[in-house]
């Protein structure tokens, strides 16, 4: 069976066969399914345990849906599959993250579009997003094709900016 490329637009195959790869905004019931999907990235992989101690868990994280941040999700029948979400008070891409059977299929893409289209209606000129500092990792490349660009390392983190003049 040839698989199609399901982005998160409804359309192709997914791995499981169904056609409902369909993005929706984040509700705060869907937080501990985020969870499921952060915790088992393939790169910048983190436990419960780190992000707890990095002041993430899912109290924090309803706390920024209720308040600074929105986030978009792609589901394949009732499994989260990949979310992003950002910060629309800074202008901060917060988060993209998809399970590894998932990848290369566009998901990511689209939900991080969403979420910058998102940043920009609330006024953001200049997005930014911190990340590894190894540009050998896939996260540097994926943010570099959809036209994120260097701005600065600081305290071990690669900053990356993108503006209305960078778009994709």
């Amino acid at each position: 069976m040839k698989r199609g490329n399901p982005g998160c637009n409804g359309r192709g195959t997914s791995p499981a066969g169904s056609n409902d790869l369909t993005p929706v905004e984040i509700g705060i019931e869907d937080v501990p399914d985020l969870f499921t999907v952060r915790t088992a990235t393939r790169e910048n992989a983190l436990s419960r345990q780190q992000l707890s101690a990095l002041g993430i868990d899912e109290s924090s994280v309803i706390r920024m849906l209720e308040t600074s941040h929105r986030g978009w999700l792609c589901r394949d029948g009732s499994r989260v599959v990949g979310f992003a979400m950002g910060n629309g008070l800074t202008g901060e891409m917060w988060v993209v993250a998809v399970l590894p059977e998932y990848e290369g299929r566009g998901i990511g893409r689209a939900l991080l579009g969403r979420v910058e289209a998102y940043l920009r209606s609330r006024g953001r000129s200049r997005l930014w997003l911190t990340t590894d500092v190894d540009p050998s990792l896939r996260a540097y490349g994926f943010y570099r094709r959809c036209g994120w660009r260097d701005w600065k390392i600081a305290s071990g983190l690669r900053y990356m900016k993108k503006t209305a003049a960078n778009r994709m």
